[in-house]
């Protein structure tokens, strides 16, 4: 099933945020920070293991040097981000608590290249670890949102299901136009991302994960290309 991965996403959300609810200020600091740590290093293996399926090392290395030059052109973490602060600052001025914590967890979950990537990986392959491993990192983070925000959070859960949901979807659609190989390399240039956003959480390299997205989409013409010369 091509939407398993986002439904167990948004499924997890809800939970998280109700156990934020009932459990306010009852989880320490460090036992949050110790388990989305793990995380993290979960993250960066799952990374890597996408990365070394790879069949041609350097179709990965251009499409990251050629798509990052063209993110970085483009500034798509900087435009996100803008995104995200208006639409914190309008809902946050007219909505309350409710429309600050669902407006600002929504962008979170939706915004990230894990979410781009998973999804594209759950409707493309029906691999849905990507996903499963962002699902764990969503719900202990719902709830700390909750615990801080309120009821708002559970609701992005939403939020998740449609944008995930749809990229999935068309991901799928997309699938019997792409022969295994270029699959291949567009799955391993998104597992080198993958390992980029685990070093982000842990504080070793921030990384402006967003700028490397179309990267994915360069590896998928030179994989082509490839293909044909």
């Amino acid at each position: 099933m091509a939407l398993i991965g986002t439904i167990v996403n948004a499924v997890v959300i809800v939970i998280g945020g109700f156990f934020g609810l009932v459990f306010r200020g009852i989880l320490p600091d460090k036992v949050k920070e110790t388990v989305i740590n793990a995380l993290a290093l979960g993250t960066v293996v799952i990374g890597l293991s996408m990365a070394l399926k790879t069949q041609n090392i350097l179709v990965v290395l251009m499409s990251l040097v050629i798509g990052g030059i063209i993110g970085e052109a483009m500034n798509i973490e900087g435009g996100l981000e803008r995104l995200g602060n208006a639409l914190q600052k309008r809902v946050g001025a007219a909505g309350g608590d409710f429309g600050r914590g669902f407006v600002t967890t929504s962008l979170i979950y939706c915004v990230g290249s894990m979410a781009v990537l998973g999804a594209i990986e759950d409707g493309l392959r029906g691999e849905h670890s990507i996903l499963f491993a962002k699902s764990v990192l969503d719900g202990v983070s719902a709830v700390i949102f909750a615990s801080a925000m309120g009821v708002g959070v559970l609701f992005s859960s939403v939020s998740v299901l449609l944008y995930q949901g749809a990229i999935a979807v068309l991901a799928r659609w997309a699938a019997p136009l792409l022969p295994g190989p270029v699959i291949t390399e567009m799955s391993a240039t998104g597992g080198v991302i993958i390992v980029a956003i685990g070093l982000g959480i842990l504080n070793i390299k921030k990384v402006r994960v967003g700028n490397l997205l179309p990267a994915i989409f360069v590896a998928i013409g030179l994989a082509w290309l490839v293909r044909l010369f």
